[in-house]
């Protein structure tokens, strides 16, 4: 059994079941959830753990910020035997029916990052397999959870594409900044985020399975619609509600399609 270079893990040590949070600090927070768990790996942004919920086996793995990081995560779980991958993060709302804690389940990905354009052109869709997607919903619903189905925008610059100011360091600002935030409202882009198109991408083309959802911790329109600037610090909601519902919905949603699978 081969060790991967990046995650330090192995083929005997990932679940087929694998959720990816973004960042490492989660993955324990996720793993507390289960009957069983087991801390299998802690190598560089790749944080993992193994183990048992609700009767299914399951492992989580940090992926790190952007889809290059990512990709090195799908690549090398992949090849140690996992077949679905679930991203669980965060996201910030493009759309104004969007609130603080609400959970996007996204369907599809508008590919503003330049990861996924290195394995197939960019006409390839970025989009998350069916049975991700139902699963989510059925958790959704039976939690009795504010949620919202559609598409991502993700992207690789954090500071880059917004209308504010000095959304950038030293004020430096292009003109067609101005106008994406509101064409991506127009498009009924739901939300952005920066890996889950990635994700949808690579477990397609290695015909595995693959989608995201994301908690909403702040919506982008706010501060454009109404002119003002967007100060991380205070217009992000990472309270501990927010965190606990994406883990309790993502082991959730995993476990369905478990479910699911086991009904076939």
């Amino acid at each position: 059994m081969a060790l991967m270079y990046h995650t330090k893990v192995t083929e005997k040590d990932i679940a087929p079941y694998v959720l990816l949070p973004g960042d490492p600090k989660r993955v324990p927070m996720v793993a507390k959830l289960w009957d069983e768990a087991k801390l299998i790996a802690d190598s560089r942004e790749h944080l993992t753990y193994t183990g048992i919920y609700k009767g299914m086996p399951i492992s989580c793995t940090s992926t790190g910020m952007g889809c290059p990081s990512t990709a090195i995560a799908v690549e090398e779980l992949a090849r140690c035997g996992a077949t679905t991958f679930l991203r669980m993060g965060t996201c910030a709302g493009i759309q104004s029916h969007i609130n603080e804690g609400d959970i996007a389940v996204f369907d599809s990905a508008c590919r503003f990052e330049g990861t996924s354009t290195q394995y197939v052109p960019i006409e390839y869709p970025a989009v998350a397999h069916h049975e991700i997607i139902q699963a989510a919903i059925q958790s959704c619903e039976r939690l009795d959870l504010n949620y919202h189905v559609g598409t991502t925008r993700t992207t690789d610059a954090l500071f880059a594409n917004r209308p504010e100011e000095d959304a950038s360091f030293s004020g430096y600002h292009r003109h067609d900044w101005d106008h994406f935030l509101s064409d991506l409202k127009q498009m009924k882009v739901l939300a952005g985020d920066m890996e889950s198109s990635i994700v949808m991408i690579l477990s397609r083309v290695f015909g595995l399975r693959g989608g995201a959802l994301c908690v909403c911790v702040t919506n982008l329109l706010k501060q454009f619609e109404e002119g003002q600037n967007f100060d991380y610090e205070n217009d992000i909601n990472y309270s501990k509600n927010n965190v606990e519902r994406l883990n309790y919905i993502a082991c959730e949603t995993m476990h369905q399609i478990y479910l699911n699978d086991n009904s076939k």
